[in-house]
């Protein structure tokens, strides 16, 4: 397949902004990394965790960098996505994640599914259920998430849940109804806004990836990048693409502030 034209213009093998990156070309910076660090010593306590932050921060990236440094033959993860079913269907969400076969009763997902956890442990594996989008968590399946957190075996627990998510769950679980869980979670962690040179940095990466071989983008019209997204990396995916596109149309080797502030003028008038 012949490739665009604006690739072609600034030496680029693909599309250096795309969402389908592998694990091993994941950017993360220095204080993502010491989240994750803080994720991996936490699971191999088998403790519990919860990790929020604002649309954009890095969440996702932080879970895809943790599945990296969990070993398989220690961890079995099961990511679940859906945060908005009710109890039963919860369950059997993740007995079916965890390639269980669905049952009709809540008691009978939960009795699968616990004995799975059992089973594994057994086999000296350590069930992580990652649960994404937790602010969007049903209080019925949050108020008996404590039952999970507390399963245990000769007080060691058997599994560890990873809430991920925005701010709401924080505040939620510091409710009296929710208390039990919140007590469990011991490893708590807010992820912050990126920093300017963290922006920098993630562009430069990026367009590494993509073979890039000489500077897209000029300081200043960095510094505006990170201004206008505030570091949120889907937005600068899409501004910075969009960027590209258009200095290859008006046959820029780089993008300039002016460029760019054409831009982000052209993407207000649309909101």
């Amino acid at each position: 397949m012949r490739k665009p034209g604006w690739l072609r213009h600034f030496g680029l093998k693909h599309t250096p902004f795309s969402k389908d990156l592998a694990d091993d070309d994941l950017w993360l910076p220095s204080s993502r990394k010491q989240v994750v660090d803080d994720l991996v010593e936490a699971l191999h306590e088998h403790n519990h965790a919860l990790v929020v932050g604002g649309p954009g921060v890095g969440k996702t990236c932080t879970l895809r960098a943790l599945r990296k440094r969990l070993p398989e033959a220690n961890f079995r993860l099961t990511y679940c996505h859906n945060a908005t079913l009710g109890r039963r269907d919860f369950y059997r969400q993740l007995s079916l994640a965890m390639g269980l076969p669905a049952k009709a009763t809540a008691a009978g997902v939960f009795w699968a599914l616990t004995n799975q956890v059992q089973e594994l442990s057994r086999s000296n594996v350590h069930p992580v259920f990652l649960l994404d989008e937790a602010q969007l968590m049903r209080d019925d399946v949050l108020q008996h998430l404590h039952i999970l957190a507390n399963y245990q075996w000769h007080q060691r627990p058997l599994l560890s849940i990873v809430l991920v998510g925005l701010p709401d769950p924080w505040r939620r679980l510091n409710l009296g109804v929710h208390r039990s869980l919140w007590s469990r979670i011991h490893c708590r962690m807010s992820l912050e806004q990126a920093q300017p040179e963290d922006t920098t940095e993630y562009i430069h990466h990026r367009r590494s990836l993509a073979s890039g071989k000489h500077t897209l983008f000029a300081s200043d019209a960095l510094t505006l990048i990170h201004e206008v997204t505030a570091g949120q990396l889907r937005d600068i995916d899409r501004i910075a693409t969009h960027a590209l596109r258009t200095a290859s149309r008006r046959k820029l080797k780089i993008v300039d502030r002016e460029l760019l502030q054409d831009i982000i003028d052209a993407d207000s008038l649309l909101d």
